[in-house]
């Protein structure tokens, strides 16, 4: 199979479902977005870090991918004319946005309590963490925007929500995993 097909040279792409749109249609925004926040997390992942925390990562690879393909298939296009659903692969559901709020409860316990907000930084592993979260509240306010145009699954912008703040714990587990000091925001001090 040959990676280059030509068929978007002239600037359009095909959703999932056959239609196709333009290269800077909202909904390819939405899902390349999603595109960009995952290969951030595999970057996380690379790192010298527990096995546990890329274990975790890699399910999340897993459901962004699961999450992308749900942006590629507009809402009318989800069922073929038989009543089957297109996308044959696991949906995001409240399970998997479960499933990040656990692993943000039990990293939460060994971490102390936040009087002050955190600036990026102390360590690289700590920055791809931010830098990471940061593409994924972009995801999601194109999502939103998307949301604003047509249908999409409610879940997507809660689960992109959670991660978030999963991928903000984690820069904080990583703080604490690493032994640097959070770098408070303290705008007189600086």
């Amino acid at each position: 199979m040959k990676i280059y097909t030509k068929t978007g040279d002239k600037g359009k792409t095909s959703l999932f479902g056959g239609e196709r749109v333009p290269k800077h249609h909202i909904r390819i925004e939405a899902y390349g977005t999603v595109d960009e926040l995952n290969s951030f997390i595999g970057l996380i992942k690379d790192q010298k870090i527990d096995d546990d925390t890329k274990t975790t990562l890699l399910k999340i690879q897993t459901e962004l991918f699961t999450l992308g393909a749900m942006l590629a298939t507009p809402t009318n296009k989800e069922k073929l004319k038989t009543g089957k659903d297109r996308l044959n692969i696991p949906k995001i559901t409240t399970k998997s946005i479960l499933f990040l709020e656990n692993e943000m409860d039990n990293l939460n316990k060994n971490l102390e309590t936040m009087t002050n907000f955190i600036l990026p930084g102390g360590h690289p592993v700590v920055s791809y963490c931010h830098i990471a979260r940061s593409v994924c509240r972009r995801a999601e306010r194109i999502c939103t925007l998307l949301n604003e145009k047509t249908t999409i699954n409610e879940l997507i912008v809660i689960y992109l929500n959670r991660l978030s703040d999963y991928l903000f714990t984690l820069a904080r587990h990583f703080s604490s995993y690493f032994k640097v000091d959070e770098i408070k925001w303290i705008p007189e001090k600086y």
